[in-house]
């Protein structure tokens, strides 16, 4: 836990010297650090391939994007054709020509 130590040894820093602007920036980007680190433990996402991991969920994510709104399209695409079928049949059985299906 090196982060740990450094952390440990400015906070110990900025009490006996007071803490003057670049013991305080360091001190922040050492405890970010830490935090990130010890989030992506928690997360399981420490390992080596977790870069892996993270790339095969957004492809997957990335294809249900894209299938969903293939679906979306879909559908639109029959509802309108099913809509103009209607209008279509409906104009022809007010010009007359539902009497000769009959």
């Amino acid at each position: 836990m090196q982060n740990d130590e450094m952390l440990a040894r400015l906070v110990a820093q900025a009490e006996g010297d007071g803490a003057d602007l670049v013991t305080l920036r360091a001190i922040i980007e050492e405890a970010t650090d830490s935090g990130a680190k010890r989030v992506l433990d928690r997360l399981g996402l420490a390992d080596p391939s977790a870069q892996d991991d993270i790339d095969d969920l957004r492809e997957l994510l990335r294809a249900w994007r894209d299938a969903k709104a293939s679906a979306w399209k879909a559908a639109i695409t029959w509802a309108v054709r099913g809509v103009l079928a209607l209008l279509l049949v409906s104009i022809a059985m007010r010009l007359g020509f539902g009497n000769l299906v009959a």
